[in-house]
Order: structure tokens, then sequence, then C-alpha cells
């Protein structure tokens, strides 16, 4: 599918809804871990839809593992409510897979 249309030598950009973005975990260099849909991405700063910010996690090793097979102690786990982040400084991205995705979108919301 097209995203893009020329009229009178402007250049629009249809607009993805999230069944058409990426789902990845990304690592900022000091504002933490986040999961969520890339909306965007402009050198070191990514903008996220949905994003979820891993604050704590237990069940997989790594964010590697965590990424590619989620957690098996979903209970112990601290992911915050979903939210719309533009992230800076970022130092790693990495792909999830469906399952992994799936187990950090309906983990329970970890809340004060």
């Amino acid at each position: 599918m097209e995203n893009k249309i020329i009229v009178n030598g402007v250049t629009y950009v249809k607009e993805k809804n999230e069944n058409e973005m990426d789902y990845k975990i990304v690592r900022t260099y000091s504002a933490g871990v986040f999961a969520g849909y890339v909306k965007s991405r402009n050198g070191r700063e990514i903008e996220l839809i949905n994003a979820r910010r891993i604050w704590y996690w237990e069940g997989a090793a790594s964010l590697s593992q965590l990424a590619q097979e989620g957690t098996q102690k979903i209970d112990k786990c601290k992911f915050a409510i979903p939210a719309n982040v533009l992230v800076l400084e970022v130092i790693e991205i990495l792909e999830v897979s469906e399952i992994a995705k799936k187990i950090i979108e309906e983990a329970p919301v970890w809340k004060i």
C-alpha cells in the first residue's frame, strides 16, 4: 500500500495505525525501558504510541530474552500504564516477538 501522495507538488504521508506500526522494546540512556508501537524515529529520538514503561521485570534474564520470550513471572513485573511518549537518547532497539508483545500488552498495569 502506497503511503504517500503528491498533490500540487506537496507530498502527503498517510499516518499509520497501530496494526501497521512496529512494536519494539526501546532502552534509553537515562529514562529507562519502554515497549510500544514506533510512530516515528529521528536519530536517537523515537515517538512511541501506547508505550509501557518497563519499570521492573522478573522471569527473563535480559531485555533480549524479554523481547523474544516474554516473562515467566508476569505477577512479579512492574509495567506502567500505556502512554504516548517521545523517547530521547535511545541506545538500544529490540525486535519483539508476537508472544512477548502479547505478554507485555496484557500484563496488569503496575501503579500506586
